[in-house]
């Protein structure tokens, strides 16, 4: 597979604390229409969230998830402009590329995954762990909940699915985010989904985190340098540290009613 070229060094933003669910989302967003329009470079952007926050694909409809379960756990629920199925976020690092066809990326979904996520793979062999891009599909087509279905577009170790990624396109620039689960608790995420026994066992033995396979698990700090050393080397871009423009500000923003929801 041919790999991007070279070009310009990219923005790194690791932000300085937790933020909330949609203002992640948000900002992710700003910065894809930023970059498209050519106000910004490229950017990594690496984050965590305040509080748990269930992230609901763009057609992905609330009635999903356990509302009221989300409410009495303090569990934020908010939507993504990418796709997929809901995401639990909580004990993870999360990180979204933003870049397009000028850096070298296919305008093609599943070419643009497997340079991309080529990437995060080598950011888990940074870690330790021989991650590689799920061969097939498998799991539950049906469950709600993105880690009990794995693609071609998301990391596997084995049969355990490690990562999911989304994407979304704006004219030639692509948002890809995903996360680096540090741990999960299997009980409250599939209270959220509303998974049976069964749900629930799959979810457990078809998944795997960081401190499942790191003992002892990485720091929040380990991981963002294994993540940015393995995009610089997989993608063949340098990094300059920066932070979100006043305009991208401005228009995440903007753009927070689309992704918070009335639950």
């Amino acid at each position: 597979m041919k790999s991007p070229r070279m070009t310009s060094p990219w923005r790194l933003i690791i932000d300085d604390g937790p933020a909330d669910g949609a203002w992640n989302m948000a900002l992710d967003r700003a910065i894809q229409l930023s970059c498209d329009e050519q106000e910004t470079p490229p950017t990594l952007r690496l984050y965590r969230w305040k509080r748990p926050t269930v992230t609901l694909g763009r057609f992905q409809k609330l009635t999903t998830v356990d509302r009221d379960f989300c409410a009495s756990h303090g569990i934020d629920i908010v939507r993504r402009f990418t796709g997929g199925r809901g995401v639990l976020h909580d004990d993870e690092l999360t990180y979204c590329i933003v870049c397009g066809t000028q850096n070298g990326i296919p305008r093609d979904v599943a070419a643009s995954y497997r340079v991309l996520c080529g990437g995060l793979a080598a950011a888990y062999r940074h870690l330790g762990v021989e991650a590689a891009l799920t061969a097939t599909d498998r799991g539950d087509r049906r469950s709600a909940a993105c880690y009990l279905h794995a693609t071609s577009a998301d990391l596997s170790i084995g049969a355990q699915k490690l990562s999911g990624s989304a994407q979304v396109w704006a004219g030639t620039t692509v948002l890809q985010h995903g996360s680096f689960t540090v741990s999960r608790n299997v009980e409250t995420e599939s209270g959220v989904f509303m998974l049976d026994k069964n749900g629930a066992a799959l979810l457990a033995s078809r998944t795997a985190t960081l401190s499942d396979l790191i003992k002892p698990a990485p720091t929040v700090e380990q991981i963002a340098d294994a993540v940015v050393c393995g995009i610089s080397e997989s993608l063949a871009v340098g990094f300059i540290a920066g932070e979100p423009t006043a305009m991208e500000n401005t228009l995440a923003r903007e753009l927070l009613p689309q992704v918070t929801l009335d639950v």
